[in-house]
């Protein structure tokens, strides 16, 4: 397995007219030479991923051995003798009954088979596509797969007068392992530190844990449809995945009784903290605990706007934290930004009599007429 040097032909967005170049992805079997080959936006490792499982696929087995170049991609310490693969890849081997087996660092012909399948895809294949304009990932590699019938199935080897697919069907196949009955999910792992809340956040969205585990550190396995959340080795929780909304997914048995305290912090506490910075601050962090589902849910955002004390001093918190509320922010990020943008130290607008917030559903505020 390896990507060819030379990227695709230009694939143009019919919407922006963006212009883009793909990496195209080359597989090749040992006896046969039956060749595959497939366009993808990157060489990531969801890419890459997903291009064996579509090369295995479309050669209908599974062989003994998977020989890649040292990439990043798939090798997370290059070496002679112990090379470390990378966690995700080791998985989709593991799915295949398959064994890994990197070249040796600067050793191109240890794989010597796809470096001379990239070089004839690169003639054969990239060279008839030169001059076409796709418009599409999809459409680029339609032409792929058409010119790939044409090199497996039609064009004979030269020395031998015979086709891959036939070498691949008497060498190859009989030796092959059969395809397991569902192919390998992509499924990336990330180390995580569960918050205060017992929440674990991921791409912007929070998904909750067992409350014993709060600031414990996590292992959390990434599909593109579920959240799975490790702690020594155990699952401790499954999500569905949401995407990045800044909003919190919880299970209702996760919750500890009553709210009970997570290590020093409770509701208690990050409403005196909060008073003790001023009555802005307060009303802020007990709007942002009210309007959660779960006050818990407000933990993060009310900690992290009472630690801003440290950085800026209390009465730029307060003053940052008066203005969140005459504009109707109700969001740690909404703070900070007005603090980092020096927007607290801009008059406010006018108080009542007592100088408190006024606080009411039914009442706009100027930020409405703007």
């Amino acid at each position: 397995m390896d990507y060819a040097g030379d990227t695709a032909p230009v694939v143009i967005d019919r919407l922006t007219g963006e212009i883009r170049e793909a990496w195209i992805f080359v597989a090749v079997l040992g006896a046969s030479n039956f060749t595959y080959a497939e366009a993808t936006w990157t060489q990531g490792l969801a890419d890459w991923i997903g291009a064996h499982t579509r090369a295995l696929a479309a050669i209908g087995g599974v062989p003994r051995l998977i020989v890649p170049d040292n990439t990043k991609t798939a090798v997370i310490k290059a070496s002679l003798y112990e090379p470390a693969v990378n966690r995700t890849y080791t998985e989709m081997a593991a799915h295949y009954d398959t064994a890994i087996l990197p070249t040796r660092p600067r050793k191109p012909r240890d794989k010597a088979k796809v470096e001379a399948a990239v070089l004839i895809l690169e003639r054969w294949i990239l060279g008839r596509l030169r001059n076409r304009r796709f418009y599409s990932l999809t459409e680029l590699n339609e032409a792929i797969r058409d010119l790939l019938v044409r090199l497996n199935d039609q064009r004979p080897i030269r020395r031998l007068g015979v086709t891959r697919r036939q070498l691949l069907e008497d060498l190859d196949r009989p030796r092959l392992k059969p395809l397991p009955a569902e192919p390998y999910v992509f499924a990336e792992w990330r180390a995580r530190r569960v918050g205060i809340d017992y929440h674990v956040d991921i791409d912007r969205h929070y998904y909750s844990l067992p409350y014993r585990f709060a600031r414990d550190a996590v292992e959390v396995r990434l599909t593109g449809r579920t959240v799975e959340v490790f702690a020594k080795g155990e699952r401790i929780a499954a999500h569905p995945r949401s995407s990045g909304n800044g909003k919190h997914t919880t299970v209702p048995e996760h919750m500890p009784a009553s709210h009970r305290r997570y290590a020093d912090w409770t509701i208690d506490r990050i409403r005196r903290e909060a008073a003790g910075i001023g009555p802005a601050t307060a009303a802020l962090c007990a709007l942002i605990l009210e309007q959660r589902a779960h006050p818990e849910q407000g933990f993060r955002a009310c900690l992290g706007i009472v630690r801003l004390v440290k950085a800026f001093g209390r009465e730029r918190v307060e003053a940052a934290t008066t203005r969140a509320l005459d504009i109707g922010a109700r969001t740690y990020g909404s703070v900070k930004s007005i603090l980092d943008n020096n927007l607290d130290r801009h008059a406010a607008q006018q108080r009542g009599a007592d100088g408190a917030a006024i606080l009411h559903p039914n009442i706009r505020g100027s930020r409405y007429y703007h």
